[in-house]
């Protein structure tokens, strides 16, 4: 972290960071740099290895997570960057539940034997650290997607570290202002930008950081290299976007996760749902509805204010039933509605919610 920004919180960071240097005459605002290609004898020579652009959103992110960031041309390029991490024939230790990219990425791998993946229960800390034994990998989500288990971070990772293990984290559903897992002993911690960092549904990115530690060093040269040679690299207009989202990231979450608890106790005693899962922070809702697969097909369809769309993290509400993708986890329940929740007014957001919920109560 820049010395200027030591000590601050969070919010403070999102606003002071990755600014340009305090000159007489500067912009305060980052630049944004579109040139694919620099003057000889520079640090960077090509855009593929660097742009100012980039350099200002990772000093953001990377002072928020208390480590070194990498942009990615999307989130899925940053987990796959993260899980080349593990050599041929490696042992995965992975969730049941988690962003189904990740479990296409971990299925392909799998397929094509080059890794043995076993799939736990995050939530179950003793099957974590049984499965860690010999392993090679840990990737851990929590909460996790859709179904918002939580693990005990720290347990695991120490877990990782004691079999010699990287321990790797997706934050995404969390965020750094919730929780920095570098700081529970992760080594790796990966991002979709796309979602809360950048938090208004237009650009693709993603993002990985990694601990201040020698082996965090030498994971970050590696997933440099990755991103060079792989050209999973970002566009400068989307990481500009997405540094200018972040600005206002504090805001945006605050008023989202309070909207999110307020929902998530009404819905606990609405007769249209069966069960509500919520992790008691964040801004994403799980919940679990009468009548199958269609009663909550119908409950999307249903809503006005809200959103039927995939994704989440932005500045709009989104209700979608995850189990229509086909990548989506067979244990994730059919009648399963992940609700993104989003900076609307509460009581519009009740009112649309509700109104398509009597849809599917037992009365209707």
């Amino acid at each position: 972290m820049d010395a200027n920004h030591e000590g601050l919180a969070p919010a403070s960071i999102l606003v002071a960071a990755g600014r340009q240097p305090r000159v007489p005459g500067a912009g305060v605002n980052a630049p944004l740099e579109l040139s694919s290609t620099y003057i000889a004898d520079g640090p960077v020579n090509y855009a593929r290895g660097g742009n100012p652009t980039w350099t200002a959103f990772e000093e953001v992110l990377g002072a928020l997570e208390g480590g070194s960031a990498l942009v990615f041309s999307s989130g899925m390029a940053a987990i796959a960057a993260a899980l080349s991490l593990a050599s041929g024939g490696s042992v995965i230790v992975a969730p049941t539940h988690a962003y189904s990219g990740t479990g296409l990425i971990l299925n392909s791998l799998e397929k094509a034997r080059r890794v043995i993946v076993r799939r736990v229960d995050i939530s179950d800390t003793a099957a974590v650290i049984a499965a860690l034994e010999g392993a090679n990998l840990l990737w851990a989500e929590s909460p996790t997607n859709p179904m918002l288990e939580i693990a005990d971070l720290p347990r695991i990772f120490e877990a990782a570290h004691s079999v010699g293990a990287i321990a790797l984290c997706d934050n995404t559903f969390a965020t750094p202002l919730v929780q920095q897992p570098l700081s529970m002993g992760a080594d790796v911690v990966v991002h979709s930008v796309t979602k809360y960092l950048a938090g208004h549904s237009d650009v693709v990115l993603g993002a990985t950081v990694t601990a201040h530690t020698d082996r965090g060093r030498k994971i970050q040269s590696a997933l440099a290299q990755h991103r060079l040679i792989h050209g999973a690299i970002a566009g400068p207009m989307e990481t500009w976007l997405a540094l200018r989202g972040m600005r206002t990231m504090h805001l945006r979450v605050e008023r989202s996760s309070a909207n999110a608890a307020e929902l998530a106790a009404r819905l606990q005693i609405h007769p249209g749902v069966e069960r509500v899962r919520y992790p008691g922070f964040g801004s994403i809702i799980a919940i679990d509805v009468h009548g199958g697969s269609a009663g909550a097909e119908t409950v999307a369809a249903q809503v006005r204010l809200w959103t039927h769309a995939t994704s989440l993290g932005g500045v709009e509400s989104l209700i979608e039933r995850r189990r229509r993708h086909s990548s989506e986890a067979s244990t994730v329940p059919d009648n399963l509605l992940r609700l993104s929740v989003g900076v609307e007014d509460i009581e519009d957001l009740w009112r649309d919610l509700a109104a398509a919920l009597t849809h599917v109560s037992p009365s209707h």
